[in-house]
């Protein structure tokens, strides 16, 4: 059984893959979406910080994913 420190810190995780990856997929999919000319210039010109949240909160998903299941085996 988990303690409720590792759950905590489980549950962290989780949150911050989420927001990362949703931040992430914003920044990138805003400029096909955005109406502004100015707004589509400029989460054009921040696509690669864009690209790495969604990496980065991917990752962290995986992370999460991967502990989780770890302890389903044991």
């Amino acid at each position: 059984m988990a303690s409720p420190r590792q759950r905590k810190q489980d549950s962290e995780l989780l949150l911050k893959g989420v927001i990362c990856a949703l931040i992430g997929a914003i920044v990138v999919l805003a400029p096909y979406v955005a109406r502004s000319p100015d707004v589509r210039e400029l989460m054009a010109q921040v696509y690669l910080a864009g690209w790495f949240a969604l990496v980065l909160g991917c990752a962290f998903l995986a992370r999460w994913g991967l502990q989780r299941w770890r302890k389903r085996g044991d």
